[in-house]
């Protein structure tokens, strides 16, 4: 009869006489998701003889089982059977519930693990052990038995760690399919929002997913890591919180998702308990290190678990991954393996870790390990050879750093200083420093003036200052910066200091005094031996040159610093080719200046360098026009405006809208072309940056031809439009108008604003806050904010820069 059914063979073929599923509990709810799972389950138990399903708790793996078990019972002439071993605590008695359930019966004078593999041994069947984490000795012994003994038994186990006998296929359970965003559309698509839906549904038979409640979903179930468990205790809570309230309450998630099933084990009746079950199996060294390695807000090292957890940590890492406390290690930017724990785990280990005052003292020790680790690879950026990889080393760090930067701050300002200036090279690579201009300021203030590390920081000041456009300030930094060190004799600080204000000088148009400066600084780094100083002043020196036209002294100067290689990062490098296309491009060698601009730009890319991308796009959109590639400029137009916008350089928005008039001009939208360029000259006006000599003359010829072909009226017109216009509203235009090919987004509804509406809507474009549209209206702010509401529900607009796009396509501004 055996042989007849097959399954030793092949276990695709179903028996011939089936023998169902025994134990199960009845399914009173959907089985939502998991999918595939079932299915490669099923698969490695047509394969394998002993499969291992093994995830965190409330990851599902019971119910998995139980559906895998009912989609191959069919297979097995008898059956599928469930031995629940949660609720035995003593190991001893895990081969006495397998019997019990089995309807083995104990032989006198007969051990009762050989009473069942005898009577096994005669039957075909697979053999559920549900839960086996707690009792994973019995577990593995007794399936070894079995396997050895009964050919035609498979055993399908679920444990929160793997059995580790010969034989075992293991399958990691993760979390659901979470959503890519918040959009209502994408997230009803996406396994763990249609549970909570139905989940949901349940309890309030009138919830839908709609424009409140599809976003708060999308949030609660990523924020709960896609954990079918907390999921459906979130559920629960929907009738009486509702999904937006719910989810604004996760923070306290532990007191929140509780009070679930009162016929569920207890181990599922609260997120706390599911948590709490894994926990208590760890031995006293394990729980240190599951507390410790919480600290950690994103994917660690193994070397890191040790500096926060103390020597040895790294074996115990390895068994919480099998004990599904942690994931599994993956390759991040920097291709290190890391590991990483969910939120819902982290959050209960840092409770645990504040309760058992280790806080502090693990704060402290991770502070420790992240300045060592950024200050060893500033030192990789600090080379050509050694920016990439250790750039994307900080990359896969980002979220330790951000954490550790900000407890510093608060707890040790020193170390806040010390960590800030070891990453502010790869903050500037990566278009960062000005949002982190306020943390540096406030730990500066700190610092001894005239101290090294105050000298550092007045240094990624200054130049933060200089790119966002604050002239002004970067030249009283860099002068604060001079007059504090210049007792001091010379010193790269000094250099520094000399080279800053030339270049703030230099945007200001003041081209003698930036000279000055330049060859100032340039002797001091030559005398201290600072090559980096060389190279920056050196490119400083190049640009003055092709402002006053002395193309012969930008070129000496390009060259001269393109041969200091030694001690210089290579974004400095890149500095040097950065100043040489204008070079080029003003002695008419197009083709050359075309050439270096492209390999300096990929180079850029390569090494995630935004802050030069943002200068180079610019330039290639000229290169573009002058070799009539009119979509290729359109394309790197929009690339450059989103950079600019993106990483706050007004002096490149400046340029963009440039390089947005000479494409209009190129493409015969000449009101749109003179536009662009009225809205550059206000906001150089506004934010007191002066037009440089260079752009003027390039602009000067295309814009006399503009005028001419509109005539005064249409001119006048065009150019009030752009001064009106705020930063915003004037990026938004030139990314409109770099991208003439794609339709203007669907305003529906817009014939249907009122007058008070279309004011209100001219006035987000030009950059208002609530606020101030209140105070300018004398309304409000709840009624600024009610008919921004009905706005967005005639036009379907309900982001500024959705609204700002309105107005400009309905030329309200």
């Amino acid at each position: 009869m055996v042989a007849a059914c097959g399954y030793g063979t092949d276990v695709r073929r179903s028996a011939a006489a089936p023998g169902g599923v025994h134990g199960f509990p009845a399914a009173l709810t959907s089985f939502i998701g998991r999918a595939k799972p079932v299915r490669e389950v099923a698969g490695l138990v047509e394969e394998h003889r002993l499969v291992t399903v093994a995830g965190p708790g409330g990851a599902g793996k019971t119910r998995l089982a139980c559906e895998v078990a009912r989609a191959v019972a069919g297979r097995f002439a008898d059956g599928a059977w469930l031995a629940e071993l949660a609720p035995e605590q003593d190991p001893v008695l895990v081969v006495a519930v397998v019997a019990a359930v089995l309807g083995v019966r104990e032989q006198p004078g007969v051990p009762l693990a050989e009473t069942l593999a005898r009577a096994l041994t005669r039957r075909q069947l697979l053999l559920v052990l549900d839960n086996c984490e707690h009792v994973i000795g019995a577990a593995a012994e007794l399936c070894a038995g079995l396997l050895a003994a009964c050919d035609e038994v498979r055993v399908l186990a679920t444990s929160r760690e793997p059995l580790r006998i010969a034989g075992e296929a293991r399958y990691r359970l993760g979390p659901l399919g979470l959503p890519d965003g918040e959009d209502l559309a994408g997230a009803g698509g996406s396994e763990a929002v249609a549970l909570f839906v139905d989940r949901a549904g349940q309890v309030d038979p009138g919830f839908v997913l709609d424009e409140a409640t599809g976003p708060a979903a999308a949030r609660l179930v990523v924020r709960l890591d896609g954990m079918p468990l907390a999921i459906e205790l979130a559920a629960a809570r929907v009738e009486a919180l509702g999904a937006v309230q719910l989810a604004e309450r996760l923070d306290d998630r532990f007191g929140l998702l509780a009070g679930g099933d009162r016929l569920a084990p207890s181990r599922q009746r609260s997120l706390a308990a599911a948590v709490e079950w894994s926990y208590r199996l760890l031995d006293e060294r394990e729980q240190g290190v599951f507390r410790a390695v919480s600290v950690f807000p994103g994917p660690f090292t193994l070397e890191a678990a040790e500096a926060v957890a103390g020597p040895g940590a790294s074996a115990v890492v390895l068994h919480l991954v099998d004990c599904s406390l942690l994931v599994p290690p993956r390759a991040g930017p920097d291709g290190r393996s890391r590991y990483g724990m969910l939120e819902t785990l982290r959050v209960y280990g840092a409770g645990l870790l504040a309760g058992a005052d280790e806080d502090a003292r693990v704060a402290a020790a991770l502070a420790g390990w992240a300045v060592a680790l950024a200050e060893e690879a500033s030192a990789g950026l600090q080379t050509i050879e050694g920016e990439v990889p250790a750039a994307r080393w900080l990359d896969a760090e980002d979220a330790t750093m951000r954490q550790v930067l900000a407890w510093a701050a608060e707890h040790e300002p020193a170390t806040a200083l010390q960590l800030a200036l070891a990453l502010a090279w790869w903050w500037f690579l990566r278009g960062r420093l000005a949002g982190n201009c306020q943390l540096l300021r406030e730990t500066a203030s700190r610092a001894v003036p005239g101290s090294d590390r105050w000298c550092s920081a007045m240094f990624w000041l200054g130049y933060t200052a200089q790119w966002s456009g604050d002239l002004a300030g970067s030249l009283r930094l860099f002068t604060e910066l001079r007059d504090t060190v210049a007792g001091q004799g010379p010193c790269r600080a000094l250099a520094d200091a000399l080279g800053g204000r030339s270049g703030a000088l230099s945007q200001m148009g003041r081209f003698a005094e930036a000279a000055e400066e330049a060859r100032r600084s340039l002797a001091v780094a030559q005398q201290v031996g600072y090559p980096l100083g060389e190279v920056l002043v050196l490119g400083g020196l190049s640009a003055i040159a092709v402002q006053v036209g002395d193309l012969d002294s930008a070129l000496r100067a390009c060259r001269e610093a393109a041969q200091i290689t030694d001690g210089v990062p290579g974004a400095a490098a890149r500095f040097v080719r950065y100043n040489l296309p204008h070079v080029l491009i003003e002695a008419g060698d197009v083709a050359a200046a075309d050439r270096v601009c492209a390999e300096t730009l990929a180079r850029a890319r390569d090494a995630g360098d935004q802050w030069h991308q943002v200068g180079l796009l610019p330039m290639m959109v000229t290169l573009d026009l002058e070799a009539g590639r009119i979509r290729e400029a359109a394309a790197h137009l929009r690339e450059s405006l989103q950079l600019a916008m993106r990483t706050g350089v007004t002096d490149s928005v400046c340029d963009n809208l440039d390089c947005c008039g000479h494409l209009c001009a190129a493409t015969g939208r000449f009101a749109e072309a003179l536009t662009g360029w009225a809205a550059l000259a206000a906001l150089r006006r506004r934010e007191k940056v002066p037009d440089l000599p260079l752009a003027a003359r390039r602009r000067d010829k295309p814009l006399r031809r503009v005028r001419r072909a509109l005539g005064p009226a249409r001119a006048r017109a065009a150019e009030e439009r752009g001064a009106a216009m705020s930063l915003a509203a004037a990026a938004e235009y030139a990314l409109m108008l770099a991208d003439p090919g794609q339709p203007q987004p669907a305003t529906p509804g817009q014939a249907q604003l009122s007058a008070r509406e279309r004011e209100l809507v001219a006035l987000v474009a030009q950059g208002r806050s609530d606020a101030q549209i209140a105070a300018e209206l004398y309304i409000s702010i709840r009624t600024v904010r009610s008919h921004l509401d009905r706005i967005g529900d005639k036009t379907g607009c309900r982001r500024r820069v959705d609204l700002t796009r309105l107005a400009l396509s309905a030329e309200l501004v």
